[in-house]
């Protein structure tokens, strides 16, 4: 009996310690490795061009599943979703969640730019004005191309053409159920498979943004010698913090029934670091789509709606970072200040570019100042070149805001439509 015991011990012990490292942690460290290389290592532009190659292969390895995934699990989630008769409840709490979250994160941080607007930033030199759009009627053509399977082999930048084909794949799903049965089973056994492929590609993504932070750390440095955009810095630092890590958490105190925000804070800690170093909200999707099954319990078929429909049309974090940045820049050069109908004007053009950065995953954010600025014409066309050296840096965070805008809305829009399996916090990931 005691050699039973001792070994029923030895057992519970191996158990306790043989857990793996969470994901999380993986990608912490990752980050602090990669910073401390980042800011130890000498310039070297041999190095510099090596890391660039580096970034985008570690960028290209965080996206290898996110279109079969998608394809798959939207196809089934769609067909499920209106097999129970809740698709269209779904779809427009999510909209609805949208709508009011871009508003309020966008119209806070313009107020916050004005009440707490840092040190002006001095002329500097000026490059070429570059070509920017936003291609709205490209997109629309893009999402109906002459074969519908051709979106398939696109290079994943732009995913609503997927997200669409795999909405007309889960309603043909539908139709002659009885002789379609395989066929939904093939389906949903393709979309199982292809999430743990993408878990794989999760696990192994510390390892990937020891090169993400790395080459962030030294752009970084580069830009605290300039010692001209600390203010700007600064200010955006601290509303990424008060939106993400304060305000995002108290707006679940308000929805019922009732939720733990520290739980969901905590099982975003993970997507955040994903998102801030790389600047892709598609690299970032594999992980958030683990993270919120995985960690929240929120289930497949409201899940990947919520998070497609997010990543697609809710990039407000995007637009509130050019937002503020652009009111910086007119602040820094105008001598009659900016007038209130001024910020209603850049508020309202940024909620509208929000909507329409669907073809913008690692850019978002210096791409919407860069419409802002020439949308806004009067001299400041050639506004956000002033910002290209700060432009990694706007990225980082307006993508960390919206991975966890998109985090907190999907575990919001499932813990009120009844889509929550409730999980263990010790089983996390």
């Amino acid at each position: 009996m005691p050699i039973l015991c001792g070994r029923g011990i030895y057992a519970m012990r191996v158990k306790k310690y043989d857990m793996p490292m969470k994901v999380w942690i993986k990608l912490f460290l990752g980050s602090v490795i990669g910073l401390v290389l980042g800011f130890l290592l000498p310039e070297n532009q041999r190095l510099t061009e090596a890391l660039v190659w580096l970034e985008e292969m570690a960028l290209r390895i965080g996206r290898y599943a996110v279109i079969p995934v998608i394809v798959f699990s939207l196809t089934i989630s769609v067909y499920e979703l209106r097999h129970d008769g809740q698709f269209w409840r779904l779809i427009i709490k999510n909209l609805l969640f949208i709508l009011g979250m871009s508003v309020f994160v966008i119209f806070g941080g313009v107020l916050a730019a004005l009440v707490f607007s840092p040190e002006k930033i001095p002329i500097l030199k000026e490059e070429q004005i570059g070509v920017f759009g936003l291609d709205i009627a490209g997109s629309v053509k893009d999402l109906f191309p002459y074969n519908m399977l051709s979106v398939l082999a696109s290079d994943g930048v732009y995913l609503f053409p997927v997200c669409v084909l795999a909405f007309f794949l889960g309603v043909g799903l539908s139709y002659d159920k009885s002789n379609i049965k395989p066929v939904i089973s093939l389906v949903d056994s393709l979309s199982r498979i292809f999430y743990h492929i993408a878990s794989f590609f999760v696990e192994i993504l510390g390892f990937l943004v020891i090169v993400l932070s790395g080459y962030w750390a030294i752009r970084f440095r580069d830009i605290l010698r300039m010692e001209v955009f600390s203010g700007l810095i600064l200010l955006l630092a601290i509303l990424a913090f008060a939106i993400g890590f304060v305000i995002l958490p108290l707006f679940l105190c308000f929805i019922r029934p009732k939720a733990k925000p520290w739980k969901v804070l905590y099982g975003s800690f993970g997507p955040a670091l994903a998102a801030f170093f790389s600047g892709d909200i598609h690299f970032s999707l594999p992980v958030l789509l683990r993270h919120t099954k995985e960690n929240f319990g929120v289930r497949r078929r409201s899940n990947i709606v919520s998070l497609t429909l997010f990543s697609t049309f809710c990039r407000a974090g995007s637009a509130m970072v050019a937002a503020v940045a652009f009111i910086v820049i007119i602040k820094s050069y105008s001598l009659l200040g900016i007038t209130f109908t001024d910020v209603m004007g850049i508020c309202i053009r940024a909620l509208i570019i929000s909507f329409l950065l669907a073809r913008h995953p690692g850019d978002g954010a210096y791409i919407a100042l860069a419409v802002l600025c020439l949308g806004y014409g009067s001299g400041y066309e050639a506004g956000y070149l002033i910002l290209k050296p700060l432009a990694f840096y706007l990225i980082a965070v307006g993508t960390f805001l919206d991975v966890m805008i998109a985090s907190f809305a999907s575990y919001s829009v499932a813990r009120t439509s009844g889509f929550i399996e409730e999980k263990n916090t010790g089983h996390s990931i």
